[in-house]
C-alpha cells in the first residue's frame, strides 16, 4: 500500500476496540462505502475562533480515511468512533493552521509526491481511481485536503522539536536498548512447520536435535552448512543462519535477551523460545548512532507524542458545540469490582 502519512495512525479512532472485534470479512459494497448521514450544509460542530465543521466536510474526512483503511467501515455508526474522528479533524484544522510558510512549502512538495503515488497505485486497481473515489463518495481534492492538513500538522509539530529534545530522547531510548543492533547466526529447531503450523516434533525431540547441532558445532562443524541442513527458519537458513546488523527489538523476548547478553562468537546452549530451540552465535553488537535518519525518526516520535497530548488535553477546551451522537456512559463499577476493594490493590498486599 502507498506509504501515506496520515496522523490517523497517531490518533487511532479505534484504539479502544479489541483487534479483530467485529471485523468486516469483506470489503464494503459501493452503496455502503460512502458515509452520508445528513444535509451536507448542516453544521455538526463549532470550535473556538469561529471554526465550524459541516456534515459534508465531516463525511468526506471519514470517507478518505476509510478509503485507505477499509476496515473502518464497521465503525461508521459507532458514536465513539464519530467523536474520535471529530477530535482528529478539529485537531488537524487547528494545528495545521499554525504551520508557517516554510513548513507549508516543504509539506506541499511531499503532498505532490504522495498524490502521484496514490493515483498511480489506485489507478492499477480494478476500476481505477475513479471507481475508488465513487465507491467512497469523495473527490480527489478531498484526499489532497486531508493530506495537506496532516503534513502541515506534523511539519508544524516537528518544527518545534529542539535538538536537545531529540538528544535527550535518544539517550533515554538508547539506555533502554531501543537502538541496539546485532549480527546473530542461529539454527532453529522448530516445534511446528513454519508454513502449515503442523507439529514437527515434541519439545523433548526438538531439544535433543538442538543439542545434536550444538555438539557438531562444538566439534568444528561449519555453521552455514549446518544451518542449511538443520534450521527450520526459512528467513535465514540459506544465508548461513545469519541476520546481519538486525534490530534486536524485532525478535521474541527470549531470542532478544540471548542476542543482548551471550558472549560474542561463542556457540550457545539451546535457547528456548515460542518457536522452539535456537543454537546461537552472536558475532557483533552495537548501538545505532544518532545520525540524520535516526534524528528524523525521533523527531517524528516526539511530534506524534505532542500531537496526541494536544488532542487529549486541549481539544475539550476548543469545542463549543458538538451535535454528533454521544457514546453511552459506561455503568458505574460496583464496590466489589472497584480497584480499591480488591485485596491485591491495597498497599498492604504489595
Amino acid at each position: 500500500m502507498v506509504a501515506l502519512l496520515l496522523a490517523f495512525s497517531v490518533l487511532s479512532a479505534c484504539g479502544s476496540k479489541k483487534e479483530g472485534e467485529g471485523a468486516a470479512t469483506t470489503s464494503p459494497s459501493p452503496s455502503a462505502a460512502a458515509t452520508a448521514t445528513g444535509n451536507p450544509a448542516d453544521v455538526i460542530a463549532t470550535y473556538k475562533e469561529g471554526g465550524k465543521i459541516t456534515r459534508g466536510e465531516f463525511d468526506s474526512f471519514i470517507n478518505v480515511n476509510k478509503m485507505f483503511s477499509p476496515q473502518l467501515a464497521q465503525f461508521m455508526t459507532d458514536p465513539g468512533f464519530q467523536q474520535d474522528m471529530l477530535k482528529q479533524m478539529v485537531t488537524f484544522r487547528v494545528l495545521s493552521a499554525k504551520a508557517d510558510d516554510k513548513v507549508k512549502a516543504d509539506a506541499d512538495k511531499q503532498v505532490t509526491e504522495q498524490m502521484k503515488a496514490i493515483t498511480d497505485y489506485f489507478g492499477k486497481q480494478e476500476g481505477g481511481m475513479d471507481k475508488q473515489l465513487k465507491d467512497n463518495g469523495i473527490e480527489l481534492k478531498d484526499i489532497e485536503s486531508l493530506m495537506k492538513m496532516s503534513f502541515y500538522t506534523m511539519g508544524s509539530m516537528e518544527s518545534k522539536i529542539t535538538d536537545k529534545a531529540v538528544q535527550d530522547s535518544y539517550n533515554e531510548q538508547a539506555a533502554a536498548h531501543a537502538f541496539d543492533v546485532a549480527t546473530v547466526s542461529h539454527i532453529l529447531i522448530s516445534l511446528k512447520d513454519a508454513a502449515t503450523q503442523k507439529d514437527l516434533r515434541t519439545k523433548d525431540e526438538a531439544l535433543a536435535r538442538a543439542k545434536e547441532v550444538k555438539g557438531k558445532l562444538d566439534s568444528g562443524g561449519d555453521f552455514a552448512a549446518l544451518a542449511k541442513e538443520y534450521s527450520d527458519d526459512p528467513g535465514s537458513k540459506d544465508a548461513g543462519g545469519t541476520y546481519k546488523d538486525a534490530d534486536i527489538n524485532q525478535w521474541v523476548p527470549e531470542f532478544k535477551e540471548a542476542a543482548s547478553t551471550l558472549p560474542l562468537n561463542k556457540i550457545s546452549d539451546p535457547v528456548e523460545s515460542s518457536f522452539g530451540y535456537h543454537v546461537m552465535k552472536v558475532e557483533s553488537r552495537s548501538t545505532k548512532q544518532l545520525d540524520d535518519t535516526l534524528k528524523t525518526q525521533i523527531k517524528s516520535q516526539l511530534a506524534e507524542k505532542s500531537l496526541s497530548e494536544f488532542a487529549e488535553k486541549e481539544y475539550p477546551n476548543l469545542i463549543e458545540t458538538n451535535n454528533l451522537p454521544k457514546p453511552e456512559a459506561a455503568p458505574a463499577a460496583s464496590p466489589a469490582a472497584s480497584p480499591a476493594a480488591s485485596p491485591a490493590a491495597s498497599p498492604a498486599a504489595k
